[in-house]
Formats: C-alpha cells, structure tokens, sequence
C-alpha cells in the first residue's frame, strides 16, 4: 500500500544516515542491527560513566521484583519457558557482577527489570498466587494478574545492557492517526530527559512519567477498528495512554516497519517501568538521584558541549526556583569548580548539586538526637529514636537489622546514613505501604469496603461525554471492584449510554471483553457489574447470552438443578476471579411498587435521586451526531435533566402523571409470585405473601427475562423499602441508595442503617445534579457501613483523592475490611466517643515542582515560587446515641498555635464550584477558628423530620428513642509563606488540629497535604499534594511522596514533617 511504502522509504533514509553518524556509533543503521534483538551476543561498545550506577541499584531490588517485572509482558508478545526468563535473568545478573566501568547514558538500565505492561488474563483465576504479590513499591495499573495462561514479553538479549538505539534518539518517521486526520511526523526517545518528542504545529512533548499504559498489536485492536483501519497495521501499531494537563490522552502511533516498531516498543516498555517503579513510593535513591542528575544536566546544557558556564548554572537555578542571590552561587560554582577551569563538567555538576541539596534541618534533628550520648549516634540513639518519635513496634532484632542496614558496618550512623534511612521505604509516611494483601478475606462481602465507580462508561460529562471502553479500563486498572453498565436496546445488541443525553453509546459485547480482559490484572477478588436495564425482553436475553459467552466460568450464576441456600454472603476469598451482576430482580418487588413510577426511565440513579436500577421497555434512540449539537440543545438537555430530577418525590404515588410514550413506558411490578419455575421457585416465593393492590386485582407479570434473573445470585436489587422490623431483607438482597436519601437517612436512623450493612450490601450513587460529573467525599458514607460507595473515577476532585487514599490499603485490592465499630454485632464500639489533637509540624520541601501549561512544558514566566502548606482534617459524620442537632461550640475554639486559615477552599482542589462541591447538610468546616455551619442546616432538618422511605416504609425503628448524628467536619489550617524559595523551603512550624472520633474508626478520618503558591487564585492547581488516612499514617519524622492533582507521584518532590497524634483526657 502507499502509506506504508512511502514510510518504508522514509525509515530507510533515516536509517542510513544513522549508519554514517560519527563518534562511538553503537549500532549500525540497518533495520537488524538498530534492532537490540537481533545480536544477543554481541557487546556494544560504552565510553560514558552514567547510567552503570543505575544498573548496580537495580540489582538490589528484592528477588520477587525482580522475577515480578522479569515476567512482565509485552502485550501480544510471544510465549516463551519460564525456565528460559529466569536462566536469562540469572545471566544478566552475573554479566552486571563481572562487568568494569560505567556507562554514561540514562538509558543503560539492566534488561532484568522488564517492562511491566498490563497482564490480561484468559481465564478466571481459581486462587491468588504467588505471582500475584506485588514487590518493591506496587506498581499501581500494572501488576502481574494471577491469569493461567499468560504470554512472557518478547525477549530481549540475555546478558546485556539496554541501550537505546540511535535511530531511536534521532527521530523516525510514524503516522499519527485520530479520528480525524493521518498525519506523519518524526518521533524522537529523550532518554535523559525521559520524554518522547515530535514537532507538530508545536513542539510537542509526553513525559514517559505520565504515560499510563502502552498498547500493542491485538491490545490496541478496539481503537483501529474505530478509525476502521486495515488489519495489516496492527503489527505495528502502538497506542500510548497518558495524562496531560489533567486528562487522559491517547496517542495512536503507525510505526514504519516491524523492526523499527520492536524498538520502540522494548526500549519505551523498560524506560517506562524505571520510572514507574520510582514513582510508587520512597526509595532507590542513587538512581533517583541519578535521574536527577542527567534530566537537569542535560537541560541546562545549552551549548551541547558538556560544559556549564555560571550563566547557564544561574538560568538552572531559576528553573528548580533557586532564587538565592549571584554571589551565593558563585560560591558554589566556585566550590564545585575544584580545577578553577571557569566551568563545571559532570562530575563537577554533581557536587554543585550536593550542595544545593544540602539538609540543614536534618542536620540539626540529627545533632539533637546524638547530643543525648555525647555525640555519637550508636544504636541506643537509634532505638531511642523509633520508640519514642516514630512509635516503632519492631522488635530489637529487627531493629537492630535495620540500623546495620544504614550504618553498614559501623558502630555508628553518619548524617548521610540518617538522611538516607528518612528518605527510605524503611520510614514510609503510609505505614500500610507494603504490597501484600493482609486483611483477612474470608469474612463475608458485606464486611468489607469495595472499591466502586458510577457511569463508568462516561469518561466526562454526564450529559455530553463519551461512553468508551477506557472508563471500564482505567477503572478497573486501578483496582476498582464494581463498574456501573446502563443497558438499552440496539440496532443489533445491547447498547451502553446515559439515556435521554447526548452521550455516545458503545456495546455491551465490548464493555464485557474490556472486562475480561482488565477485571483481574490489579486485583484477583471478585468484580459487582451494577446494571441498569432498560432494554425489551428479548434484548434482556441477550445480555444474558453475551454475558455467558464472554465471561464463561467467571461469571456467578444460579444451577436450576441445584438451588443456592444462602445463609450470608460469601467472602471475597471465595470469589477470587469472580464476576457477579446486580440489577433489580422485578418478580421480587412489593405491591406498592406497581403504585408509583419507580421503574419509569426518569428515576434512574445516574440522573435522579431515586433508587430504582430497572426499565422494562426501551427508550427512544439519542441522537449520536454530537459533533454538530449546538450549545443552546446541550443547555436544554441539562435543563430537562435537572427538572426530572427536581420532580422525584414531588407527587404522591396515588398522583396522577402523564402517560408514557410507546417507547419509555415500563412495565408494571408484580404483587405476587409469578408461576414458579425449577430455577425461580425459591427466590420468587419469598414474594408470595405480600398483600394485593386495593382493587384485589393480580398487576400483569413483570416484563423480565427469566435468563437475566438467572444470573442473580449473591446481588439481587430490590427497592429500599424502609429499615424497620418488618422489612425482611435477605442476605442477598441489596438496595441502592442516592447521595440525597443517604443523607437524610444520616440524619434520622444512621444507626439503623449501620446495622443493615452488617450483613447486607448498600450501594450509594452520586446525585443527578452532578452532571459536570464531580464527586461527593465517600468517607461520610463509608461511616454508615455502606460497602460499595461509588464515584465518578474520571475526575480528580477532593472525593477522587479521598476514595484513592482508602484504596491505597490492603495491597491495592480493592478490597478494605470495614472497622471494627461497624461490623460488630454490638453498638458498644460506637457509644465510644475521645477527643484527638493531631499535631503536624511542616519542617521543610524539596524540590518543589514547577506548574505546567497545557503541553506539558514548564512554565517558566511567573517570576519566583513562594509557597505555604495547607493542612486539612476530612472528619465523617458519626453515629451518635443522643439526637446532635448541631456541632457543640465547647470543642469549636482551635489552638492559636496554629495559622488559622481565613477562607474556606473549594473540595476537589479548587476544581469544584461551591455550589456543587458542597454536602447535603451535614457536614461543616473550620473557618477562623470556629466550625461554620451550613446555614440550610435547619431547613434540612425540617425536611428530614418528615421525611420516609421509598414506598412508604420508615427510616427509623417504629419504637424506641432515635439515635443522632455527629455532623462531619473539615478542619484546614495552614503555615506561613516562605518567600523565593520553590527548591528546599523551611518552614519548621508546627499545626494543631483538633477532631472527635466514634468507635476509633481513624480508618475514616483523613489527611490531606497541600502545597500552594502565594499568588494562587481561586480554582488553580495546588503545586503539590498528599492525601492519606490516619488510620494508615506512620507517626514522627517523615517525607510525603507528594503527587500532582491527577494523583500521579513526582519523581524528585517530597515534604518534611513530623506527625503526632494525642488523645484528649476528659
């Protein structure tokens, strides 16, 4: 074909003229020997002293890492022994052992950490095994998946290094395809400053940090056939997923030739996963250094000659916001510049830099510390250390490694040694950092918090955004374990949308095989498809079927022969490689039911507050033309969804509504049991003894498929109708609830509501006014026991970061053991009330990062950073055994310590409007001091007192006193500005924020640290944050991995604190 032949001709071109580059040329400019496959046994020639030190870091990495990332895989790569990864790996390690001498380029990175590329697995996993424990730091979208059959990555010369090629770093030629346009350009791998390049109308850039998976061959398939593209590409076709400016982005790449694409491929694969591995935590600080070190070299190298003049250490300083005066500089430079050349060359640039970074508080925290032994910090400065600043419970074996650990084989620890032990894994602020799920797995589901997502189709707006596949991907990449599908009728098959919008639509079929694919790469434990379906019976069959077809043995389904008695719910152990489907079970819904308009399309948890989950009959097609929608129609689409919404709850259900049309009217619900068959017998007789509706009359037979409810096994939706005594819910039974009617359940029988999720599953949702698709904060709901509390994952707001902090736990399993408080029989635990203080002393920053504009390019105008740090206390609403109409003003004084702060900022880091960003009533924050309360407080509470459960039944026990609530609080203080400095800011002040706490559930209390600029408006990105529990914060002297606001670590950027946490005696 043309396109291709012409790429043939230009890879050619670039190719020869890589053949006659001069210097140390390591590779020839044919496609074979470009190719790092081709001659494993060749030797490629290094005079450089750089990236060798990376290598002999690498070889520290603990064994199950390396085997881990050693088995990592290239997305259609083909299968290789086992036996031959590991002689491989063995090889490699002793080639590193006997090798002399340095290399000095980045990319010099042994081949033994493997690119860790998304496992997919083929089957459902009967157990988590070995394979499946993640090593070092977790590597949050790509661990290994427990999958049967799962092909090794291509193989990669035994016993060399990694070098990337030559070509690779001149540029070649690829056709960039969108939906629009096929436009070729030249790509370039900047190995030392970890991006891939191309020009366009602009110069171009995608930090390799920020790509979050890489797409190959058949993984990349569902992109090419949407751009409808022949087969013939898919060989070498590469599609790379990353974030820019607070977005996922998609780059589709067609590589020029087979050989060039392996390149590409391997080389980006390995590089990506360095930099992954340091973006998953603390540690590997020579390499980390050594990153640092050639990205900042290389950028400040002007000239290109590897000399730095004091002027272009000067314009260095100023990017890393070193503002310190020119004569301090040049004395550095001075210092640094040993031989009085005038100049600094590499190593000379590394002490620069040495000093630059130098620790004064460190070194005084030290000097304190040794002073207690007359100035030698032994091994009993050490222990004193852990015991009483960091509340360490090694025991002194363990200890005692740990010392000998740092201090090698001295009797003594160094500055240098305890500088490097703060900055270490071994002192990780999240003390649940290790990978290994360790909560016990065998307890039933309702016991557990769980992972969850809403729309998970949109990866937008809720009224104009796209329904795709990579909703479903990213979200179950990062271990969430409940996706949301709206299921109405197609063309052909069953179709995903937000109805009566002007979203996309995009297949059931394709949502199911993103599943299997993705469902168990991050985690083993079972995935809940939450549906809402609105499709006719036939339809209903066939979602059924493709289901059945897709997901085979992993799908949970009832035999007909041989009935389930459920006694409770099984555990997540249990389920391991599990999928189960919750929707409403029709033939299972009361007599008042047929009363009212649940079932109708308008109540539909995606766009109301009601908590209906089932439409019998399809609705009217959407219009799919979206690139021609005018603002006024989107405007009107949102107006028409807002009204629907308004109007739940309005009308009694005996109030007269207008009439269906032919297309959205539903089905009327039953009011007795339909006639049993060998498979439903058992489920619709507990249906059989409700009353019939006033006529006396039998309601016509649901319009539900016998085959969907088939697959209803341990999640059948039914109508929340109350939680009293004569409500029987059973154990499989579970309800959906709105953001609206949770809080007003808050407010009037939370402990009633604790209770029901003792056993049974609760799911929340996101109220339809949310149509920007932002996020309420989940902890105030997982404070009620409700285990599956979900979110709109495709924005990074205050509610994302929160649900991400609790997820973080538990080795990212999605799956979280509730406190003890709330799945204890007894309401003892919750009686408990105790007043904290947590005292966060903010010592220093390093360095900080700079903001980015839209390309992903520093923004270098702006003059100087001066930065402060904002600290806040996200506190849930708590059970209380008395009525609390408010916050009692006798714990609202704060201590005057602190820099209060004087204006309450949006949630979601400024991303959210007040308005939407605010709460249902309950909550209050700390302002000036005081706790500021909502003033539509009383309005609400009159609201609430009236208010009943769907279908009549009541919220609280029909007898017996009513217990209260605590109302939720935000608690935000911050420091003092530090001015001119964004490099090694010092603050060293000290936070005091006071909080209460029910049942000792810090598990739901949490922390969020933010860096801002001086000068930040309203709405602008913090610099820098770090979000966390308390229940999983470690105490004492600690550095926080700060993350921008998509939650994606900075490689160099960490904050300096101490944290201490004491209770309040009465």
């Amino acid at each position: 074909m043309d396109a291709e032949s012409n790429d043939d001709i230009f890879a050619g071109r670039m190719l020869r003229r890589a053949e006659n580059i001069s210097g140390d040329n390591e590779q020839r400019g044919d496609d074979a020997d470009d190719d790092p496959l081709a001659h494993p046994g060749r030797r490629v020639r290094r005079t450089n002293t750089f990236g060798f030190s990376i290598m002999r870091k690498l070889q520290e990495v603990k064994s199950d890492a390396t085997r881990l990332l050693g088995r990592s895989r290239s997305l259609g790569g083909r299968s290789a022994a086992a036996t031959t990864v590991t002689a491989s790996s063995n090889a490699a390690t002793d080639a590193v052992k006997n090798r002399r001498g340095h290399a000095h380029s980045l990319s010099d990175v042994h081949q033994e950490l493997r690119p860790q590329g998304p496992v997919h697995s083929e089957s459902a996993p009967a157990a988590l095994s070995d394979n499946h424990r993640r090593a070092l730091s977790d590597v949050q979208e790509q661990v290994m998946s427990p999958s049967v059959e799962e092909p090794p990555p291509p193989p990669l010369k035994p016993a060399e290094d990694v070098v990337v090629p030559q070509l690779l770093q001149l540029g070649t030629p690829m056709t960039k395809v969108s939906a629009k346009t096929h436009k070729k350009a030249v790509f370039r791998l900047d190995a030392d400053l970890g991006q891939i390049v191309w020009e366009s109308k602009q110069h171009k850039i995608i930090p390799i940090e920020t790509i979050k998976e890489i797409r190959t061959g058949s993984d990349a398939r569902y992109y090419r056939e949407q751009f409808q593209l022949s087969q013939d590409y898919e060989d070498r076709w590469l599609t790379i997923v990353y974030i820019l400016d607070g977005n996922y982005k998609t780059l589709h790449l067609i590589v020029a030739t087979k050989d060039v694409f392996k390149m590409w491929e391997t080389t980006l694969r390995q590089l990506h996963t360095i930099r992954k591995e340091l973006m998953t935590g603390l540690g590997n600080l020579e390499m980390r250094q050594a990153l640092w070190e050639k990205q900042y070299w290389k950028g400040a190298d002007e000239e290109r000659d590897q000399k730095l003049s004091f002027d272009e250490v000067e314009k260095l300083c100023k990017r890393l916001n070193i503002n310190s005066s020119q004569d301090d500089l040049r004395r550095l430079f001075q210092q640094a510049d040993d031989q009085r050349r005038g100049y600094l060359d590499f190593d000379d640039f590394r002490r620069f830099v040495k000093l630059l970074k130098g620790r004064p508080e460190v070194h005084r925290l030290y000097n304190k510390l040794k002073a207690r032994n007359g100035g030698d910090f032994d091994y009993g400065v050490f222990e004193l250390f852990m015991r009483e600043k960091q509340k360490s419970t090694l025991a002194r074996e363990e200890l005692e490694a740990l010392f000998q650990k740092y201090a090698k084989l001295s009797t003594t620890m160094s500055l240098e040694a305890f500088n490097s032990f703060l900055l270490s894994p071994d002192n990780a602020v999240f003390s649940d950092q290790h990978a290994q799920v360790h909560h016990d797995m065998t307890l039933p589901l309702s016991e557990y918090f769980i992972s969850s997502s809403h729309n998970t189709y949109l990866v937008g707006h809720q009224l104009v955004g796209d329904s795709t596949i990579e909703g479903y991907i990213r979200a179950l990449l990062h271990s969430c374990r409940s996706v949301e599908v709206d299921i109405y009728d197609g063309d052909v098959e069953p179709m995903i949308f937000h109805g009566k919008t002007f979203t996309s639509k995009v297949s059931l079929r394709e949502v199911c095989e993103a599943i299997k694919k993705y469902g168990f790469v991050a985690s083993p434990y079972p995935i809940i498809i939450s549906a809402e379906v609105h499709c006719s019976l036939p339809h209903q069959d066939m979602i059924a079927k493709i289901m059945i077809s897709v997901f085979g043995d992993a799908l949970v389904r009832e035999n007909p022969d041989n009935p389930i008695s459920i006694e409770a719910l099984p555990s997540p152990e249990e389920l391991k490689g599990k999928i189960l489907l919750k929707t409403k079970n029709l033939f299972l819904s009361s007599s008042s039911d047929s009363a009212d308009s649940d079932s109708s399309f308008t109540d539909q948890s995606s766009t109301s507050a009601s908590e209906s989950e089932f439409v019998a009959e399809p609705v009217g097609d959407v219009p799919s033309d979206r690139k021609k929608r005018r603002p006024s129609v989107v405007k009107a689409a949102g107006v028409t969804v807002l009204q629907r919404v308004k109007s739940i709850g309005k009308h009694p259900p005996s109030a007269s509504r207008p009439p269906a049309s032919p297309r959205t009217t539903s089905a009327p619900l039953p009011s007795s049991k339909p006639p049993p068959t060998p498979f439903s017998a058992r489920r619709l007789s507990e249906s059989a003894g409700r009353p019939h509706s006033a006529q006396g009359h039998h309601p016509p037979k649901p319009k539900m498929s016998l085959a969907l409810v088939a697959l209803l096994v341990y999640t059948v939706g039914v109508k929340c109708r109350g939680l009293n005594k004569k409500e029987h819910y059973a154990p499989e039974h579970m309800f959906s609830l709105s953001e609206t009617m949770t809080n007003k359940m808050i407010k009037v029988g939370m402990m009633d509501l604790i209770k029901h999720t003792r056993s049974h599953l609760v799911r929340i949702y996101p109220k339809g006014t949310r149509v920007s698709s932002s996020n309420y904060e989940p902890h105030r709901f997982w404070a009620t026991g409700a285990q599956l509390v979900a979110l709109n994952w495709q924005t990074f707001d205050l509610g994302y970061m929160i649900n991400h902090a609790m997820f973080q736990r538990n080795g990212r399993s999605g799956f979280v053991l509730k406190p003890l408080a709330l799945r204890a029989p007894s309401k003892d635990l919750l009686l408990k009330r105790t007043q904290h203080v947590l005292q966060a002393t903010i010592i220093s920053a390093q360095q900080l990062p700079r903001p980015k504009n839209a390309l992903g390019h520093e923004i270098m105008s702006g003059g100087s950073v001066h930065p402060y740090v904002e600290v806040a206390l996200y506190v849930p609403d708590w059970p209380a055994a008395a009525a609390v109409p408010g916050v009692s003003r006798s714990n609202s004084r704060v201590s005057a310590r602190a820099n209060v702060m004087g204006r309450k900022r949006d949630s979601g880091l400024g991303m959210l409007s007040p308005k939407l960003g605010s709460l249902e009533g309950s909550s209050t924050s700390v302002v000036g001091g005081s706790v500021a309360t909502n003033e539509k407080e009383k309005e609400k509470e009159k609201e609430v007192k009236g208010s009943t459960a769907p279908h009549g039944g009541s919220l609280v026990p029909p007898s017996g006193p009513a217990l209260g609530y605590i109302p939720g609080r935000t608690i935000s203080f911050k420091t003092s500005t530090v001015k001119n400095n964004g490099f090694n800011p010092v603050w060293e002040e000290k936070l005091t924020l006071p909080f209460e706490c029910v049942g000792d559930m810090m598990d739901l209390v949490f922390v969020r640290f933010v860096v801002r600029r001086q000068d930040d408006k309203e709405g602008d990105e913090p610099l820098a944050v770090y979000c966390a529990s308390l229940g999983s914060l470690g105490r004492g002297y600690r550095h926080l991995p700060l993350h921008d606001s998509q939650l994606s670590q900075f490689l160099f950027s960490t904050l300096f604190v101490r944290i201490h946490l004491a209770e309040l005696k009465p």
